[in-house]
Protein backbone atom coordinates (compact mmCIF):
# COMPACT_ATOMS: atom_id res chain seq x y z
CA UNK A 1 0.00 0.00 0.00
CA UNK A 2 1.58 3.22 -1.00
CA UNK A 3 -0.24 6.31 0.08
CA UNK A 4 1.10 9.69 -0.28
CA UNK A 5 0.58 12.58 1.91
CA UNK A 6 -0.27 15.88 1.20
CA UNK A 7 -0.64 19.43 2.50
CA UNK A 8 -3.64 20.94 0.68
CA UNK A 9 -6.33 22.69 2.43
CA UNK A 10 -8.31 22.61 -1.38
CA UNK A 11 -9.68 19.09 -1.22
CA UNK A 12 -12.31 18.27 -3.92
CA UNK A 13 -15.48 18.81 -2.65
CA UNK A 14 -16.56 15.26 -4.09
CA UNK A 15 -14.06 13.32 -2.80
CA UNK A 16 -14.23 15.03 0.75
CA UNK A 17 -17.91 14.38 1.27
CA UNK A 18 -17.45 10.78 0.05
CA UNK A 19 -15.25 10.12 3.34
CA UNK A 20 -17.07 12.25 5.03
CA UNK A 21 -20.64 9.84 3.95
CA UNK A 22 -18.26 6.55 4.66
CA UNK A 23 -17.19 7.47 8.09
CA UNK A 24 -20.54 8.72 9.26
CA UNK A 25 -20.57 12.29 9.32
CA UNK A 26 -22.83 13.14 6.86
CA UNK A 27 -25.78 12.00 4.81
CA UNK A 28 -26.85 11.07 1.68
CA UNK A 29 -30.91 12.64 2.18
CA UNK A 30 -31.33 16.47 1.93
CA UNK A 31 -27.84 17.58 0.57
CA UNK A 32 -28.23 20.76 -1.53
CA UNK A 33 -25.73 21.56 -4.42
CA UNK A 34 -24.75 24.55 -2.05
CA UNK A 35 -23.41 22.28 0.27
CA UNK A 36 -21.63 20.15 -2.10
CA UNK A 37 -19.90 22.99 -4.10
CA UNK A 38 -18.75 23.83 -0.80
CA UNK A 39 -17.75 20.69 1.46
CA UNK A 40 -14.25 21.73 2.14
CA UNK A 41 -14.58 25.62 3.11
CA UNK A 42 -13.78 24.32 6.38
CA UNK A 43 -10.74 22.75 4.99
CA UNK A 44 -9.98 26.20 3.18
CA UNK A 45 -10.11 28.12 6.53
CA UNK A 46 -7.79 25.87 8.54
CA UNK A 47 -4.64 26.42 9.82
CA UNK A 48 -3.26 23.27 8.31
CA UNK A 49 -4.75 20.29 6.53
CA UNK A 50 -3.33 17.08 5.81
CA UNK A 51 -4.53 14.34 3.46
CA UNK A 52 -3.95 10.64 2.90
CA UNK A 53 -3.95 9.51 -0.90
CA UNK A 54 -3.52 6.14 -2.54
CA UNK A 55 -3.48 6.64 -6.11
CA UNK A 56 -6.43 9.22 -6.74
CA UNK A 57 -8.46 8.15 -3.87
CA UNK A 58 -8.66 10.38 -1.00
CA UNK A 59 -8.68 7.53 2.13
CA UNK A 60 -7.82 10.25 5.18
CA UNK A 61 -7.75 13.60 5.81
CA UNK A 62 -7.64 15.81 9.20
CA UNK A 63 -7.81 19.84 9.71
CA UNK A 64 -6.45 21.95 12.49
CA UNK A 65 -7.26 25.31 13.80
CA UNK A 66 -4.46 26.99 15.97
CA UNK A 67 -2.53 30.18 17.27
CA UNK A 68 0.47 28.39 15.80
CA UNK A 69 1.54 29.42 19.11
CA UNK A 70 -0.28 28.21 22.41
CA UNK A 71 -3.27 25.83 21.12
CA UNK A 72 -3.96 23.48 18.20
CA UNK A 73 -6.86 21.86 17.63
CA UNK A 74 -7.51 18.78 15.60
CA UNK A 75 -10.77 18.51 13.47
CA UNK A 76 -12.37 16.00 11.13
CA UNK A 77 -9.65 12.86 11.06
CA UNK A 78 -11.16 10.74 9.44
CA UNK A 79 -10.19 7.62 7.30
CA UNK A 80 -12.04 5.22 5.56
CA UNK A 81 -12.98 1.87 6.81
CA UNK A 82 -11.07 0.02 4.48
CA UNK A 83 -8.23 1.86 5.43
CA UNK A 84 -8.26 1.78 9.37
CA UNK A 85 -5.71 0.38 11.56
CA UNK A 86 -3.18 0.48 9.13
CA UNK A 87 -1.26 3.53 10.66
CA UNK A 88 -2.71 6.35 8.38
CA UNK A 89 -5.16 8.10 11.04
CA UNK A 90 -1.49 7.96 13.23
CA UNK A 91 0.66 9.55 10.63
CA UNK A 92 -1.77 12.38 10.02
CA UNK A 93 -1.79 13.30 13.88
CA UNK A 94 1.73 12.65 14.13
CA UNK A 95 1.97 15.39 10.98
CA UNK A 96 -0.35 17.69 12.64
CA UNK A 97 2.33 17.63 15.91
CA UNK A 98 4.88 18.24 13.75
CA UNK A 99 3.54 21.14 12.61
CA UNK A 100 3.29 23.27 15.71
CA UNK A 101 5.44 21.08 18.05
CA UNK A 102 5.06 23.11 20.82
CA UNK A 103 1.10 23.70 20.92
CA UNK A 104 -1.01 22.20 23.70
CA UNK A 105 -2.49 20.01 21.55
CA UNK A 106 -6.87 19.46 22.07
CA UNK A 107 -9.14 16.79 20.33
CA UNK A 108 -12.85 16.42 20.89
CA UNK A 109 -13.88 12.72 20.88
CA UNK A 110 -16.01 10.36 22.24
CA UNK A 111 -15.41 7.36 19.54
CA UNK A 112 -11.99 7.42 18.67
CA UNK A 113 -10.56 8.44 22.56
CA UNK A 114 -8.57 5.09 22.93
CA UNK A 115 -6.56 5.93 19.50
CA UNK A 116 -5.88 9.35 21.01
CA UNK A 117 -5.12 8.03 24.13
CA UNK A 118 -2.41 5.62 22.66
CA UNK A 119 -0.65 9.02 21.06
CA UNK A 120 0.01 10.56 24.37
CA UNK A 121 -3.98 12.56 24.75
CA UNK A 122 -5.29 12.79 28.12
CA UNK A 123 -8.82 13.69 29.44
CA UNK A 124 -8.80 16.97 30.83
CA UNK A 125 -11.64 18.67 32.76
CA UNK A 126 -12.31 21.23 30.48
CA UNK A 127 -15.91 21.77 29.31
CA UNK A 128 -17.22 23.04 25.86
CA UNK A 129 -20.57 24.33 25.04
CA UNK A 130 -22.06 23.93 21.45
CA UNK A 131 -23.99 25.33 18.74
CA UNK A 132 -24.68 22.61 16.18
CA UNK A 133 -23.80 23.29 12.48
CA UNK A 134 -26.59 23.37 10.00
CA UNK A 135 -25.05 20.73 7.49
CA UNK A 136 -23.81 17.64 9.88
Amino acid sequence: MNVEYRMQKDLPCDKLYQLFLAVGWTREDGVTQEMMDNFNIGFIHSTFVFSAWIDDKLVGCVRVLSDLHFRSIIYDLGVLPEYQKKGIGRELVRRCRTACESSEWLVQTDMAKGFYEKMGFKESRDHFLTIPCKWF
